[in-house]
């Protein structure tokens, strides 16, 4: 695998950041974009494990949260591939991986970055669509901030 970090300044404070990272609506707006119909199943907690699957193909990872630090830092751990929405294993393409989501907030600025291990049969679709999700996480919590400012 080989580490991979992105990174974008946001206009948003890293609350409403992180509240478009991990709420289940725009979380699925944001992963789609890498697989199609992507959703989490699980808690954020630091020491429980949460299921990241494809909706048309059923495939997924489950990860182990390492680290977490609410509105600030995640830490997941991929554990093992899983196939028919997380009930099977499959192939241990993202086995020993991991991810993390780091929030830097200043001056009402967030700078998010990402650093994630990638397959090295995935590293150029990575880099063509993380920086897609990066501006898609942008629009939606710039989009949040200025709702709720009024």
């Amino acid at each position: 695998m080989k580490k991979l970090q992105f990174q974008i300044e946001i206009n948003a404070s890293k609350e409403d950041v992180w509240a478009t990272l991990w709420e289940d609506n725009t979380f699925r707006d944001w992963a789609n974009i890498i697989d199609e119909g992507t959703y989490m199943v699980g808690e954020m907690v630091e020491g429980k494990t949460v299921k990241f699957i494809s909706g048309p193909t059923g495939y997924g990872v489950t990860s182990f949260i390492d680290k977490l630090v609410l509105e600030k830092y995640v830490l997941f751990k991929h554990m093992v591939d899983t196939k028919d929405n997380g009930q099977n294993e499959r192939a241990n393409q993202w086995t020993g991986g991991t991810e993390s989501y780091s929030l830097e907030e200043k001056d009402g600025i967030t700078t998010l970055t990402i650093i994630t291990d990638a397959p090295e049969e995935l590293e150029e679709m990575f880099k063509e669509r993380i920086p897609k999700v990066l501006e898609r996480i942008k629009a939606l919590s710039e989009v949040d901030s200025d709702t709720t400012n009024f």
